[in-house]
């Protein structure tokens, strides 16, 4: 935890349905007892995308597909590659490729914060409680009358 705080620093966090993303994270800093990453960090590529181009798919490949960001070599899901293809498609979202280097002197400038692309999601706390006896008896009556469970199978095999 303390490797992932450090790297993540104060940075902001570009994520597609980030709100999604925060939720398992604050969870996770909260059985860690860590504070939780605020909404002020949160950028939400869906969010600006639905804003961006309302009644079009959101999907990540789909906007991939919309902005020429190159997918042959998205076989399968997977994390590192997703986040190299949603770098890529935020670039766009926020105004696209650099065109000139910007020198001329009449070149306006013009820079967003993470909170001009958030979208607001409400960061519920983690709520961390025992199940109560009577809810552990009900799962095991439950769980008694289950005929071959699957977790069964593969741990005998």
């Amino acid at each position: 935890v303390e490797d992932l705080l450090e790297f993540l620093g104060d940075s902001p966090m570009v994520a597609h349905n980030a709100g999604f993303d925060f939720s398992f994270l604050n969870g996770e800093l909260a059985l860690c007892g860590r504070p939780h990453c605020g909404p002020e960090r949160m950028i939400d590529t869906l969010g600006i995308a639905r804003v961006k181009h309302p009644g079009a798919k959101h999907t990540l490949d789909a906007l991939c597909s919309r902005y020429g960001v190159d997918l042959s070599q998205r076989t399968l899901h997977g994390a590192l590659l997703d986040a190299q293809l949603l770098a890529q498609v935020y670039v766009e979202l926020t105004g696209g490729r650099q065109i000139n280097l910007g020198l001329a002197v009449d070149t306006p400038v013009m820079r967003e914060t993470p909170a001009e692309h958030s979208t607001r999601v409400h960061v519920r706390p983690a709520r961390l409680f025992a199940a109560s006896e009577a809810e552990l008896a009900r799962h095991a009556a439950f769980l008694s009358g289950m005929e071959e469970p699957l977790w069964a199978m593969t741990a005998s095999g």
